[in-house]
């Protein structure tokens, strides 16, 4: 009955190639396993969100007056996020006048009256819906089109955010009292308790202001994960920092303490004017070290303790002008790759409504036009897509079903050789056995170009190495003897000189085959030639990989380094084709082997081993 199966599954998979490998539809909720974020079958789920605002003065979703609701959902998930942080005031259901408030009346009251029409025009089941309604509608249908939903509290009283003086910044302001907070919070977790979109409440967003203090932040942030926990246990609990969400550094001395697990997150900020103008006025190369340095100790220091941690906002002005933005986005970009962030962009919006007594305020910082009816940059967009799909927990899943097999224990030896290309068997109409799973799959590196978005890749035959999609890269190596090979083979990269590009060769006691990252953002890769000159990996106007004197290191403000930065990153990611012909190969060999010749594999027959 075995050796059948197997045949018949070898022969299946001759004739249908592809149809075994495939991913799983991901299981929620989501829970934390150590720093990452997971579904219910420990599949590693990465956040790749965008923010879409609904905090401001109208307490409506913007946009609603641009395009309908289903479209902008659809080019959401068009432009390739999984999820969306979507922003509420905590009036919007503590403060009872508010209640039977409908979505025309809001916009009336402010004399919105265009929007109204375009609400009308767009929307019009929503324009007579009271304003909490009209957010159940929007999440509701974030949910329809596969997009997950993290409910942010951004704010207290609606309007635009934030300041040190607003009233809304740390408990005990003029617009935050605690217990009505706590209040919000419960009442939110309820509403949404069983709305399977809805993965994660991030209690209060960038506590700021003369009040803040660290005892405080324990007392009330502890009580609200509590709160929200206990009204609605299935969704994450994420928790912000102090200084508008740039400083976590309180929790090395003191984690904090909550009668859970496995729901905590927490987030952080990060943008360029967090340094003020200092990426257009300092060099490239030591600002993001020093800045780097500085996040990873107020915050980033959570993920060596094994909690999450979500860049919950990050963003830069996308009409691709602004120096201070462009240079902080290719640290960003390297960082985020490097840690494989969860992440959320500010924003999605267009325009607003009304933002700070501005009717129909332009935002220069949204993905959408002004209209909402296309992109603003649609390279930024290509560029971010790298960084859409995680780089580590990412498997290839062979569906199986195992209670058809007599002897599904011995097979799973077999199994054992798909590790290095990341294959999970997966049992139908079971819960998936993830395997080899997070902590033991097999890593590589893969080298990042941060201010394109694209990896070093081989070409076919003798072309030269090139950049190309993360997804199509090739697997490195780095050894401590600081060679980069191509995994698998006994190719490392050298250096062939000046302006030349660099190649690959079998030869790897060279000059120009041992590289070393240098300089203070660390994403100089460097080497020495014959002459004992020091060379820089670089890109030509082509994207083909070549080697140039190494530039921006330090003290020179104007020089822009971005061409020569690069990301040693680790991934478990694999090309499509690799993941298709390796899986398909592995599994033609292996069951050829079990069908043909069980000694090999380090088995026996059962009439042998029972002689």
């Amino acid at each position: 009955m075995t050796k059948l199966f197997l045949f018949a599954l070898l022969l299946f998979l001759t004739i249908f190639p592809n149809v075994l490998l495939q991913r799983p539809a991901m299981a929620l909720p989501l829970s934390t396993d150590s720093r990452w974020i997971v579904d219910e079958s420990g599949q590693r789920v990465k956040l790749a969100c965008v923010n879409w605002a609904s905090h401001l003065e109208t307490m409506v979703a913007e946009g609603l007056s641009k395009q309908p609701l289903d479209d902008i959902s659809k080019r959401i998930v068009s432009m390739g996020f999984n999820c969306v942080r979507l922003t509420w005031p905590l009036f919007l259901v503590t403060n009872d006048s508010f209640a039977s408030v409908t979505v025309r009346q809001s916009f009336q009251s402010l004399g919105l009256l265009e929007s109204v029409a375009g609400i009308q025009a767009n929307n019009p089941s929503m324009l007579d819906l009271p304003l909490i309604q009209a957010y159940q509608v929007v999440v509701s249908n974030l949910g329809d089109n596969n997009l997950m939903v993290i409910l942010d509290n951004h704010i207290s009283k609606p309007g635009w955010c934030c300041s040190n003086f607003d009233g809304n910044g740390f408990f005990g302001d003029r617009y935050f009292a605690p217990d009505l907070w706590l209040k919000g919070l419960t009442r939110m977790a309820a509403m949404f308790n069983g709305v399977t979109c809805v993965v994660g409440m991030s209690l209060r967003n960038e506590l700021r202001g003369s009040k803040q203090n660290i005892s405080d932040w324990y007392r009330y942030m502890e009580q609200g994960a509590e709160a929200v926990h206990s009204s609605n246990p299935d969704v994450l609990i994420i928790l912000s920092g102090l200084n508008y969400d740039k400083d976590l550094s309180f929790l090395v001395k003191q984690p904090v303490d909550l009668t859970f697990t496995g729901k905590l997150v927490f987030e952080v900020h990060w943008y360029s004017f967090s340094d003020g103008k200092a990426w257009e006025t300092g060099n490239a190369n030591q600002v993001c070290g020093s800045v780097v340095n500085n996040m990873m100790r107020k915050g980033g220091f959570l993920l060596e303790q094994g909690w999450p941690l979500f860049l919950s906002e990050f963003g830069v002005d996308q009409r691709g002008s602004n120096v201070n933005d462009n240079r902080y986005l290719n640290c960003f970009f390297g960082v985020a790759a490097e840690l494989d962030l969860d992440w959320a962009l500010w924003t999605l919006v267009g325009s607003y409504s009304l933002r700070e007594g501005v009717m129909g305020m332009d935002e220069t910082y949204g993905l959408l036009t002004w209209s909402w009816c296309g992109t603003r940059n649609s390279s930024f967009l290509q560029r971010i897509s790298a960084l859409q799909s995680p780089f580590q927990g990412t498997f290839v899943y062979l569906v199986i079903s195992s209670h058809t097999l007599d002897r599904y224990n011995a097979i799973v030896d077999i199994f054992n050789e798909f590790r290095d290309c990341g294959v999970v068997i997966c049992e139908i109409g079971y819960t998936p056995t993830l395997w080899p799973g997070l902590s033991n799959a097999r890593v590589h590196k893969i080298i990042f170009h941060p201010s394109t978005g694209l990896c070093v890749r081989r070409n076919s035959g003798m072309e030269p190495l090139k950049l190309g999609s993360c997804s199509e890269s090739d697997a490195w190596t780095y050894t401590p003897q600081k060679l980069l090979y191509i995994k698998g083979t006994y190719y490392c990269l050298q250096a062939d000189g000046l302006g030349k590009p660099a190649k690959l060769t079998i030869i790897c006691t060279q000059p120009g085959t041992k590289w070393e990252m240098i300089s203070d953002s660390k994403m100089h890769l460097s080497t020495k030639l014959a002459d004992d000159s020091t060379v820089c990996l670089d890109i030509d106007s082509s994207n083909t990989i070549i080697t140039n004197p190494c530039k921006c290191l330090s003290r020179d403000q104007t020089c822009d380094p971005g061409s020569q930065w690069f990301k040693l990153a680790n991934s478990t990611r694999s090309t499509t084709s690799t993941k298709l012909s390796l899986s398909k190969n592995l599994l033609w060999n292996s069951l050829r082997k079990y069908l043909f010749g069980l000694e090999s594999l380090g088995l026996q027959d059962e009439r042998r081993s029972s002689q």
